[in-house]
């Protein structure tokens, strides 16, 4: 189960890493909501892996950053997902408080599942961006990835 979720997670850094370069090329097309939806993606990331492994001074949910700054913001929280995987049972509970102090309980497995699902659903709505505003979106499709 390891080894498929750090494929997993292979597949959402090779993406990210190209939506990355995306944003920096044809940053004079890309919509503000775009931009948007990228940064929450890697700040929700970060929030994740941080809930079962702090490490970091936690990002707010829809904080901006610099675009230059998104790649590497995206390989660290890939790295983290990967060291977490390593050092982490799956089925280990971890406890935590979202940001409105509520409390909740999840397996590490869904935590992690829950991040790659979020990455995805908000892939499309990107997609849908790109295509509005003439840019051709990334066919992210799993099969297309295993493919390459």
């Amino acid at each position: 189960m390891k080894e498929f979720f750090k494929e997993l997670f292979e597949y959402g850094h090779y993406f990210n890493q190209q939506l990355g370069v995306v944003f920096i090329d044809k940053s004079d097309k890309t919509s503000e909501k775009s931009v948007k939806l990228y940064n929450h993606i890697l700040n929700a990331h970060q929030i994740w892996n941080n809930r079962i492994n702090p490490q970091q001074q936690l990002f707010g949910v829809w904080e901006m950053h610099l675009l230059q700054d998104l790649k590497e913001i995206e390989l660290l929280n890939y790295e983290q997902s990967l060291s977490i995987l390593d050092n982490f049972d799956l089925s280990e509970i971890v406890h935590y408080t979202n940001v409105r102090n509520q409390a909740f309980s999840y397996s590490v497995r869904d935590m992690l599942f829950h991040a790659i699902n979020h990455t995805t659903y908000h892939w499309a709505q990107i997609a849908t961006e790109f295509r509005n505003n003439g840019i051709e979106p990334l066919a992210v499709d799993y099969v297309l990835y295993k493919r390459r």
